[in-house]
């Protein structure tokens, strides 16, 4: 996403000079969040990005594995041969983080990319028992589609709850409900200690049968090929990029999962690994290669997620946030958390409530101040919780 819509932003913002687009996988660039749903249940086949390259005069370089940085020379290392350029935009995203004794076990899959999801189709279509390692995201959405495809699913999650590093306990424990009630066992304080063919083994000695292991214990950014380019990286891995996304070499960006960017807004540097942060990244990236006056990069962070038959979004930073309020009761259907930080919202979750999803971005946008308890009454728009 990073990558296409970098080169969709220079021609739209009028540049004229060559862009070529480097992906070291085969395929046509393509959209993730369809991976683990549609692609992932056979719905369809692929989600490549409609976008005519040709017509753009965007070459694509597909196949291409990148294995190292000049910037002193202007070029990359490439399997096939130095790439020379002028400026450079690094858009490698993140991979996923593996589990540590299971490499090279048969069984075991990550969902990342499109090959996959088409790995993973199969053991849906045959309704495997299957053990997910990991509460977050893509646990949930991977075991969603599983269940939809009728299989047995047991998630392992070492933390007390689903979701442990990305929101507080007390507002993840809802959630954990959804597991079972979709017909899906949910363990958590589980440590995975080995996986055997067709079996995974805890810490405490269980044996849980899987005719599949999916493991989504999170990701990191895909920037080890950087290593020894001088470019600079955080101790997270991402690269070290300002507010205009310049990264510490001349003539080098970096936008998407794979840097962190400071914002004023929230007071720290933040790395976010989403999708809307992959579509917006872009245009400022874009603004200061072509020498238009970009403005700093500072997002309100969004993203959403499809689990359990709800949809759930989340948007701004809540780590700084001094008051938590509940909108709507976290047993129904649809309710919303809001996080506020001398009286104004810096955070909000919303579950089957995109009203105010909507409102509450705007809100974050602006800084206006609230009345909590005008916010607290999931009746009351919060875009009239205004003081």
């Amino acid at each position: 996403m990073a990558g296409v819509q970098t080169a969709v932003a220079l021609r739209e913002q009028g540049f004229t000079g060559s862009v070529t687009l480097i992906g070291a996988e085969p395929h046509q660039p393509y959209d993730r969040p369809p991976l683990s749903k549609a692609v992932l249940l056979g719905k369809a086949e692929g989600s490549a990005f409609d976008v005519d390259f040709e017509a753009l005069g965007v070459e694509l370089r597909l196949g291409e594995e990148i294995t190292g940085l000049r910037p002193a020379d202007h070029e990359l290392d490439a399997v096939r041969g130095p790439i020379g350029y002028d400026t450079l935009v690094v858009a490698t995203g993140a991979e996923p983080v593996r589990l540590p004794g299971a490499e090279g076990v048969p069984g075991v899959h990550l969902l990342r990319t499109l090959d996959d999801a088409e790995r993973l189709r199969p053991v849906l279509a045959e309704q495997h028992a299957v053990v997910v390692v990991g509460a977050g995201w893509i646990g949930a959405e991977f075991t969603t589609a599983a269940r939809d495809a009728g299989c047995r699913v047991t998630v392992v999650e070492a933390a007390e709850g689903p979701l442990a590093g990305a929101l507080p306990a007390e507002v993840a424990a809802p959630m954990a409900r959804w597991y079972a009630d979709a017909g899906a066992e949910l363990r958590t304080h589980a440590r995975v200690q080995g996986v055997e063919p067709g079996v995974v083994v805890l810490d405490d000695g269980t044996r849980l049968p899987a005719g599949a292991v999916v493991v989504g214990i999170g990701a990191r950014p895909a920037t080890r090929w950087l290593a020894g380019s001088g470019i600079e990286t955080g101790p997270d891995g991402a690269v070290v990029a300002d507010a205009f996304l310049r990264t510490s070499a001349p003539d080098v960006y970096a936008v998407g999962d794979c840097a962190s960017f400071p914002s004023a807004r929230y007071g720290r540097r933040l790395l976010v690994h989403h999708w809307d942060n992959a579509l917006q990244g872009p245009r400022t990236v874009a603004s200061h290669i072509v020498g238009a006056e970009p403005t700093a990069y500072d997002p309100v962070p969004y993203f959403w997620s499809e689990q359990f038959g709800r949809f759930v979004q989340y948007a701004g930073d809540h780590s700084g946030a001094d008051r938590t309020v509940w909108r709507g009761d976290p047993d129904g259907p649809a309710w919303s958390v809001c996080w506020l930080r001398e009286g104004a919202l810096v955070g909000l979750l919303a579950v089957g409530r995109p009203r105010d999803l909507a409102q509450g971005r705007k809100l974050i946008e602006s800084g206006a101040a609230l009345d909590a308890e005008l916010v607290a009454d999931p009746a009351v728009p919060l875009k009239s919780a205004k003081v």
